[in-house]
């Protein structure tokens, strides 16, 4: 089902309780008579989901994890006409129905790829914010939305960038795509002091406001590893023609340079709503108050080129693009595991990416897989990792 031009986009806002959905329905409330609220989601969050369906009047929410008791939502939703799923299936179900023209996919973790699929499978337009869905499952997302002509556009800032810096360009004119990263909170910290760092501070980002895990993956810069792998799966390109520079300011969010020598940067506030309703609009643009860069009044731009010394976890992103297969999805999940570890206080800050090396070296890499092999990779790196966050 397709939106027309005079007719309301219909999102079904998979993940609606968590950072990134509710900047989603932020956005829709800017704009009702762009979009409207068809389906919502939530993991366990029941009390968040319920508040969410009595104000947003979906035609149907799921509450997707299976050990999670759905009667309080069922219940409060009672007398009303939203249908309520429960686990898995019902996430599923939400991805493909004849009322959803978009699908907004801020779930966490490899649960999200086989709903990407799904969506993809049905045509939808994707709005992509689950990384695993790229990362774990690129080849297979981007192929099966080749074959039935489905849209997958990110909703990463940084891809985001890409996408809309790539409009009217020959993909074969690209020289190379520069992904620019923050550097996190300890871009400046003796290596030495790196040891002790908190959980705390870790998550005290100079820039942007994020969920838990990205922002500790921005802190180990972690976080471009994984964009590395998706920009090569959503853009085509060889993993030799990403470069990663940090660019403190987070004004700049990503560019392109083309075969000519002429760069091509996209600007504007650190605000994730911005790519989220590109995202939700694209290919056009609607009016949005975040404030946008004043180059005279704004701070200077400046870039640095990336110490693998101070982000080991560069190198294992770059390597997991280029063997491709079940490697990054092994990268992915186990660093999902190591960052909680250290959350918890099972390991240190920069244990992190040491616990994410030692599973990706004992791990034996399925060179084509198929969405089973690919869950089974995520699954044995999950394991190992916590075999390693407990020792």
């Amino acid at each position: 089902m397709t939106a027309t031009s005079h007719s309301p986009r219909s999102i079904a806002i998979l993940g609606s309780t968590g950072s990134i959905g509710t900047q989603v329905l932020d956005v829709v409330h800017r704009h009702p008579d762009r979009f409207r609220v068809a389906c919502l989601s939530a993991h366990s969050d029941a009390p968040g989901l319920l508040r969410q369906a009595r104000q947003e009047r979906p035609s149907a929410v799921c509450l997707s994890d299976p050990s999670a008791d759905p009667t309080p939502l069922q219940e409060g939703l009672a007398g009303t006409a939203i249908k309520v799923l429960h686990g898995p299936g019902g996430l599923l179900e939400l991805a493909i129905r004849q009322d959803v023209d978009t699908v907004v996919l801020a779930v966490v973790g490899a649960a999200g790829l086989p709903v990407a699929l799904r969506a993809a499978e049905a045509g939808k337009i994707l709005a992509l914010a689950n990384k695993e869905s790229l990362v774990a499952g690129g080849a297979l997302l981007m192929a099966t939305a080749r074959r039935s002509g489905a849209e997958v556009i990110p909703i990463d800032s940084e891809h985001s960038a890409i996408l809309q810096c790539l409009r009217g360009e020959r993909r074969e004119e690209i020289r190379r795509i520069l992904l620019t990263a923050s550097g996190g909170p300890f871009r400046t910290t003796p290596l030495a002091d790196l040891e002790g760092v908190t959980p705390e501070a870790a998550l005290d980002h100079p820039t942007w406001s994020m969920g838990p895990r990205i922002t500790i993956d921005s802190a180990t810069m972690m976080n471009k590893s994984l964009e590395v792998i998706e920009a090569c799966e959503l853009f085509a390109v060889d993993p030799d023609d990403v470069t990663v520079v940090i660019h403190p300011q987070s004004i700049i969010h990503s560019m392109v340079e083309f075969h000519d020598g002429s760069t091509i940067a996209q600007l504007g506030a650190p605000d994730m709503r911005v790519p989220i309703q590109y995202a939700l609009s694209y290919p056009n643009r609607l009016e949005s108050p975040p404030g946008s860069y004043d180059p005279a009044g704004g701070p200077s731009l400046t870039f640095f080129e990336p110490d693998l010394e101070r982000y080991p976890a560069l190198s294992l992103g770059f390597a997991a693009a280029r063997e491709r297969g079940t490697l990054p999805a092994v990268l992915n999940a186990a660093d999902e595991v190591a960052v909680a570890g250290f959350l918890d206080g099972h390991i240190g800050f920069q244990e992190i990416v040491k616990t994410v090396e030692k599973v990706m070296e004992a791990h034996r890499v399925v060179p084509e897989p198929d969405l089973g092999a690919i869950l089974e990779a995520d699954r044995w790196a999950r394991d190992e990792a916590h075999r390693l966050c407990r020792r």
